[in-house]
Order: structure tokens, then C-alpha cells, then sequence
């Protein structure tokens, strides 16, 4: 299967990415990875990025376009692959699926996550990161012994500035005017479908099966 997931920061993705696509036995391939992969081999469209990154500039289109090409090209992604952070936008979205259609396949689902913004704000403004380990606590989820220590190492936890509200709220701003459309763009080709993000994760991903079993996934 050839599907997509998209829902806004805190929807849960990069963990539901990870089950969905062990479920279909098909390799989850986010923009974050391909960037890095392409950036530590040093190839042209690694150093193109690059010379974006460091001016710090949002890297074109049309090289993430490519190196998502180069990325769906490879013979593990020839019977599947789980899109996750990719598209962004109703352009990307377009390039894509003249991209697929270069390879001679298409989409086959797209899977939006569904959560309102309270429950983002509460997830992501409650979570704590330890300057030793890097462990992510939360304060009503994964709260530590001390509010202030980590429990693994005992270093100092802190606030990350991208996940203080007003951070939040402008991601959250950001999501909707230039990714949220994209559920308009799906819908009319009759690919989308909504999963509920709420409540624990073992619960999230049932839902997300289910659909999928739905779609013959």
C-alpha cells in the first residue's frame, strides 16, 4: 500500500507512522530522513540542501521534490511506502502525484490524524527534556519523581522553545493555512480518511488498522 499520513504537530504521527507501516510491512520514509541520509552522504541534492539550511533558508520544492523521487525509487518502496511529513502543501501534493505517476503508480490512501488544538497545546506544552540523556518526560504522561530532575540521569529538564504555547499556537497557525488544505485536496479524490487522535496511543493505532483493514491494508 501507498499511503500518506498528514495531522498537525502533536497528532502523533512519527509514532503512528512507525506502527502503520510495520503493520504493511513497508518502509517509513519521512523528508527529516531523507535530508539527513542526503546531507551525511554529501550527494548534490545533500549539498544543494545544505547550502539552504545554513543560510538559514526553507530548502526549495523542487530539491525536496527530488530527493523524494530519488527516495521512492529504490527497491524497497517498490510494493509500499508510508509518506510521513511529505506533502506539506497542496503544491507538494500536486508534485507528488506527478511524481508517482512518472513511476507509473499512484496514492493509494491518505490517513489524516485528527486532534483538536487544546489537546496539541496539552501534549506538547507538558512535555520536559533532560539536558544529559535527551529522554522526554511529560508532565501528566511521563511525569518524573522530581518535577525538575530526570529520573534516568539525573540531569536538568527543561522546556524546549518549540513546545512553549505561543510556539504552539503559531505552528498550529502555520498547519492550517498551508497543510491543512491538503485535506481538501485528498478528499476530492476520494483518498482520504480521518482517524481519531485521541486518547492512548495502543488505542489510536487499533483505529488506524481498522481503517487500513477497511482499504484492504
Amino acid at each position: 500500500m501507498r499511503l500518506v499520513l498528514v495531522g498537525p504537530p502533536g497528532a502523533g504521527k512519527g509514532t503512528q507512522a512507525e506502527f502503520i507501516a510495520a503493520h504493511l510491512s513497508v518502509p517509513k520514509i519521512s523528508t527529516g530522513d531523507i535530508f539527513r541520509a542526503n546531507v551525511s552522504q554529501g550527494t548534490p541534492l545533500g549539498l544543494e540542501a545544505k547550502r539552504y539550511m545554513d543560510d538559514g533558508k526553507l530548502v526549495p520544492d523542487e530539491v525536496t521534490i527530488n530527493m523524494v523521487r530519488d527516495r521512492l525509487a529504490e527497491p524497497d518502496a517498490g510494493d509500499g511506502f508510508l509518506l510521513d511529513g511529505f506533502p506539506r502543501t497542496v503544491p507538494q501534493a500536486v508534485a507528488l502525484d506527478k511524481l508517482l505517476a512518472d513511476l507509473g503508480t499512484q496514492l493509494e490512501l491518505v490517513m489524516e490524524l485528527v486532534v483538536d488544538d487544546d489537546e496539541v497545546i496539552r501534549r506538547l506544552s507538558g512535555r520536559r527534556q533532560c539536558r544529559g540523556c535527551g529522554k522526554i518526560w511529560h508532565v501528566e504522561f511521563e511525569a518524573p519523581s522530581r518535577a525538575d530532575l530526570c529520573d534516568r540521569c539525573g540531569g536538568e529538564l527543561y522546556q524546549r522553545d518549540d513546545d512553549k504555547p505561543e510556539v504552539i499556537a503559531k505552528r498550529l497557525r502555520e498547519y492550517s493555512d498551508k497543510t491543512a488544505p491538503l485535506v481538501d485536496y485528498y478528499g476530492a479524490q476520494g483518498k482520504l480518511v480521518g482517524i481519531d487522535a485521541t486518547g492512548p496511543v495502543e488505542d489510536v493505532t487499533v483505529r488506524a488498522i481498522d481503517a487500513l483493514r477497511s482499504y484492504g491494508g
